[in-house]
């Protein structure tokens, strides 16, 4: 019997193409183009729509660099000066002059000898804002040339005599020198009726309010000006004076400085005309006005640094007819502009102190130590979702220089967090852009575009099956 033959599958090697090795080799290389195709596309996304990339002017000068003129000067350290310095030096004693009125009574000369001289009783509260004691007598002007002119005697000059010597004047030229009445029997009586005046004219140019935005923006609105005309009396012929009763003191929307022009309503031409110019004069346009005009100019500061003498004298705060107090608006010189990814807008900058770079961001709003999220309180969200992103950092200050040109100064706010010396002042028309640096943008890209999900079984029966889902960042 013949042996009995099973037949067995041929054994044959397998191809080198279809191997499995090379099979996972061609998957890897595959998912490898795609991965490096995604990567380069959105790199190259990114390049061409990323701000933190395409920064104009992220290659700024670093603080430390800056030179000093172009720091700008403090104002922490300035007081209101004493106001004092705005009055002219009181005085117990009234000189007369040229515009006084006085009341002279002279028994039997002016009057009937046996009646009352007449007494001058002024109101409650006098056009000079003081109570005006009575006056005896029948009212005589001061002339232009110190003269007053009384019957039966030549003029007499009394420019520059107290009360007291123009009584004795006057009883002398009676008695003595024109022998009218006799010495001893005379009864002679010298009171101050009416002051002389300085007529003056205030004109303030302060806006007349403040808008605020919606996002924080303080809006300066047009200039409003006003024109006061005031009658100073007689040694209250000060700046303190005039400005007191036009107002008070500059408002915020001003210049923390008054002006004051010298005559220059005593040049002649059209008074109003004059008051229109100075009421549409543009800021810092004081200094050319007062030369084209041919007056004097005198600025008083109302801020110094404590022990620094002042830049007036005591002369030039006393006032004269003809001269003109000027309070100039702020407008658009005491402002700063922002954009990037702080709110864009137009903010005033504080008048009396500084404002360095990170109170700017904190007072236009903007991302500050927050992971550059955006507090929105009407849907509540305080915090960001997930991990969050990083705070921007990188600040550029465009500043103008004297030329006109602007410099861009470089600012680390996370090191200015630190370190004050980064703290840079802002300045008026500085402009505030704020970005992120090329590292912040990445990891804000990557935590909010990447996301890992990771689903894993902690109970798994027949009877029951619990899972746990995890997502990252």
């Amino acid at each position: 019997m013949s042996p009995r033959h099973h037949d067995h599958p041929v054994a044959t090697a397998p191809s080198a193409l279809t191997t499995p090795t090379n099979t996972r080799r061609r998957a890897r290389q595959h998912l490898l183009r795609w991965t490096v195709g995604l990567v380069l596309g959105t790199m190259q996304l990114m390049v061409a729509g990323c701000a933190a990339l395409t920064n104009p002017v992220a290659d700024g000068v670093p603080v430390h660099r800056v030179p000093d003129e172009l720091l700008g000067e403090s104002k922490n350290d300035r007081e209101t000066i004493p106001l004092t310095w705005l009055r002219r030096e009181p005085t117990d004693k009234f000189l007369l002059a040229p515009g006084d009125t006085i009341g002279v009574w002279v028994e039997g000369v002016l009057g009937d000898r046996n009646a009352n001289p007449p007494i001058y009783i002024p109101g409650r509260f006098s056009f000079t804002g003081r109570n005006e004691p009575p006056a005896v007598g029948f009212p005589f002007l001061v002339r232009e040339d110190g003269t007053i002119s009384l019957p039966l005697i030549d003029p007499i000059d009394v420019r520059g005599m107290t009360l007291r010597q123009a009584e004795d004047a006057i009883r002398n030229a009676y008695t003595v020198d024109n022998k009218i009445l006799l010495p001893g029997r005379e009864r002679i009586i010298v009171s101050l009726m009416l002051p002389r005046t300085h007529r003056v004219w205030v004109i303030r140019q302060e806006t007349g309010g403040f808008t605020v935005g919606t996002e924080g923006t303080v809006a300066v609105s047009n200039k409003f000006a006003s024109g006061h005309v005031i009658d100073l009396p007689a040694y209250d012929n000060d700046v303190l004076t005039a400005v007191g009763q036009s107002g008070g003191l500059p408002g915020l929307d001003a210049f923390n400085e008054i002006v004051v022009f010298k005559g220059v309503l005593n040049k002649g031409g059209n008074g109003k005309a004059i008051m229109h110019e100075l009421e549409q004069l543009p800021p810092g346009g004081c200094d050319y006005w007062a030369e084209q005009m041919g007056v004097r100019i005198i600025r008083i500061p109302l801020r110094m640094v404590p022990g620094t003498p002042p830049p007036f004298s005591p002369e030039d705060v006393i006032l004269e007819t003809g001269d003109v107090v000027f309070i100039e608006a702020r407008n658009e010189e005491g402002v700063f502009y922002t954009g990037g990814l702080l709110p864009p807008g137009q903010y005033s900058l504080p008048r009396d102190f500084d404002l360095d770079v990170i109170q700017a961001v904190s007072f236009v709003n903007g991302p500050l130590v927050n992971g550059g999220f955006n507090v929105d309180n009407l849907n509540g969200a305080l915090i960001a979702p997930r991990i969050g992103g990083p705070s921007p950092s990188l600040l550029v200050i465009l500043r103008k220089t004297e030329g006109g040109a602007h410099i861009p100064i470089r600012v680390d706010l996370n090191r200015a967090m630190r370190d004050p010396r980064e703290r840079i002042l802002i300045q008026p028309d500085d402009v505030l852009i704020l970005q992120e640096t090329i590292g912040e943008a990445v990891a804000r890209y990557v935590t909010q575009t990447v996301f890992l999900d990771f689903l894993g079984f902690f109970v798994n029966r027949q009877d029951a099956q619990g899972t746990v889902n995890v997502s990252t960042p």
